[in-house]
């Protein structure tokens, strides 16, 4: 049996330097016991509620061959995998593959075994968690999760606080508009009124400045019309190079730097 919660809700957040822009976590759940699958999807939507996280449970299943499924075809940033799945294969299978496509999702696993735990620590897991799950201990991990992805400055942008997160993926450029900063992602623009200053620090190396009014995501980077002074991005979007930082900015491509 496959149960769904499907929805987004982004959000746009005022204080005093920016408008925050906030990043739904995914979470995908796999365990063969329905009644401990019906509890842990109501324990994470309470912590969700309790701590006014942005994040949801795409997916719900007992069938390890769903998950995986799910996980090769739709994002996921945290999965919670039991061990033994009383299938032919085991939650660390599901956490093997998806290590050889995702070396940065979230991986917890759920056992009643505890002999399971040295084991599944081979998979770059974040946390073990003995069954039955405890209420405090379930949203002791989350909010550390919540925490360590704020650090992950190579993958998730620190905006204001540990619950607003951006993925810097999804940026193709930052452009500046004024007071404003026009952030264009995959989805849809966002405007804040902030400097390109202030911004500059939370952003990983890969985001140059390449134009007085952008910084793009090189990681986006689709083409390079040196000719016309444009970059292409992967969205089909284009921003311009500027002549104060053109040499700067091929060098950065020349070498690798960023």
């Amino acid at each position: 049996m496959v149960y769904y919660l499907l929805f987004c809700r982004l959000k746009l957040y005022k204080n005093s330097f920016i408008l925050t822009v906030i990043q739904m976590l995914n979470f995908m759940l796999c365990d063969d016991s329905i009644s401990s699958l019906k509890r842990l999807y109501k324990m994470l939507e309470s912590i969700f509620i309790k701590n006014n996280l942005e994040a949801q449970i795409v997916f719900s299943t007992q069938n390890p061959y769903d998950a995986l499924d799910y996980i090769n075809n739709n994002k996921v940033d945290v999965s919670f995998l039991d061990i033994n799945l009383n299938s032919d294969i085991t939650g660390c299978d599901i956490a093997d593959s998806i290590r050889k496509k995702d070396k940065n999702m979230y991986i917890i696993f759920l056992t009643g075994h505890l002999e399971y735990a040295l084991l599944a620590y081979k998979y770059k897991t974040f946390d073990f968690l003995p069954k039955p799950i405890i209420d405090e201990r379930l949203e002791e991990t989350i909010l550390r999760l919540i925490e360590d992805m704020t650090l992950q400055s190579s993958h998730f942008i620190k905006i204001n606080n540990s619950k607003t997160i951006l993925n810097a993926n999804d940026i193709y450029y930052i452009k500046k508009n004024g007071m404003k900063l026009v952030f264009c992602t995959a989805k849809e623009n966002y405007e804040t009124y902030c400097s390109f200053s202030k911004f500059k620090s939370c952003l990983p190396d890969n985001f140059v400045r390449c134009h007085k009014s952008y910084i793009v995501n090189i990681n986006n980077v689709k083409n390079f019309k040196l000719n016309e002074n444009m970059l292409e991005l992967k969205n089909d979007s284009c921003c311009a190079i500027g002549a104060k930082y053109k040499k700067d900015f091929m060098e950065v491509l020349k070498n690798g730097i960023y």
